[in-house]
């Protein structure tokens, strides 16, 4: 049965790029939101029309500075006092996510930290893409829509009929993520084993499985400075591939992370539009996700399943 609360889609600061794609596919104009700031920073955000009684969908990706998080958490309570029928917050960058446990002594658990601010504001739902691990799921005492990159990633990569393909894994961490990736091709799976001296910096690599003449397609999350993923497709080339391209969903691209690209010997970096580049680079290509995301928000209005936008194997 079809909900009949009016459903209104508004964006926030960092995301209004993608939040305007999902709302044309969508079929509705973004909704009506300002967000003021004070002289020293502080954030006021407010909607600019009503949404009393009605299911609002907040997009806004949240990846460092806290700034994004903020603001988004400002944005659910004024839905919330404005007595919004439904709130779901579409973040299709999950930021913090690499913190989701604790692996040495003293650190905070940061993930599940951000799922309790998004809970104590009053969130009814969450919709997101690939986070860095599905387990975060669980620390959300509401229900969480969690996309899968590979609705368009796989399709591309099919679309290039790369012979003797075989999907790798930048580190042992992504080995899942790989094999599932490689199941849409009844491909075999490669890893590169790493070993970090510090965040973003690598002391050794090396390579699990044979890849001479192959078509090596590499799949992580996230790419960051873009230091480990050049690294594997160098030693991956060295190890006799035929070509070396990547696929990562979220590109946060810090640091030299375009320069890496730029010089290193993939072929190409194929990346959602879930996070805004800050330049132009040849050897990336963007895939939007816009319209699975506003297909998903069409879905849980009229309370159907998620899961029939996910391809299968």
């Amino acid at each position: 049965m079809a909900s009949f609360n009016p459903v209104k889609i508004f964006s926030g600061s960092q995301s209004t790029y993608l939040a305007e794609k999902i709302a044309h596919y969508y079929g509705k104009d973004l909704g009506g939101y300002t967000c003021r700031r004070f002289s020293d920073g502080e954030m006021s955000p407010s909607f600019e029309e009503s949404v009393r009684g009605c299911d609002v969908f907040l997009i806004q990706s949240t990846p460092p500075p806290g700034d994004n998080l903020m603001e988004l958490l400002l944005m659910v309570d004024a839905a919330r006092r404005a007595s919004a029928h439904y709130v779901t917050v579409v973040i299709p960058y999950f930021g913090y996510a690499r913190q989701d446990r604790k692996d040495k002594p003293r650190v905070a658990i940061a993930a599940k930290l951000v799922a309790n601010m998004l809970q104590a504001a009053g969130v009814d739902r969450l919709m997101t893409i690939d986070l860095h691990a599905g387990q975060i799921q669980g620390f959300f005492d509401f229900p969480v829509d969690h996309l899968e990159g590979t609705s368009v990633f796989v399709p591309y990569i099919k679309s290039l009929a790369l012979e003797n393909l075989i999907i790798a894994s930048p580190d042992v961490g992504g080995a899942g993520r790989a094999r599932t990736f490689a199941k849409h091709f009844n491909a075999e799976i490669v890893l590169c084993d790493k070993h970090r001296k510090r965040a973003n910096e690598i002391a050794s690599m090396q390579v699990i499985g044979d890849v001479e003449g192959m078509n090596v397609v590499l799949v992580d999350d996230l790419i960051d400075t873009g230091g480990t993923l050049c690294k594997a497709a160098q030693i991956l080339l060295d190890k006799g591939a035929k070509s070396v391209r990547a696929v990562c969903t979220h590109p946060i691209m810090s640091g030299k992370a375009h320069e890496n690209i730029a010089n290193s010997v993939l072929e190409e970096l194929v990346i959602a539009d879930t996070l805004p580049l800050s330049q132009a680079n040849p050897k990336i290509r963007v895939l939007s996700v816009a319209e699975l995301f506003a297909k998903a928000i069409g879905r849980i209005r009229d309370h159907e399943s998620i899961s029939s936008l996910f391809i299968r194997y």
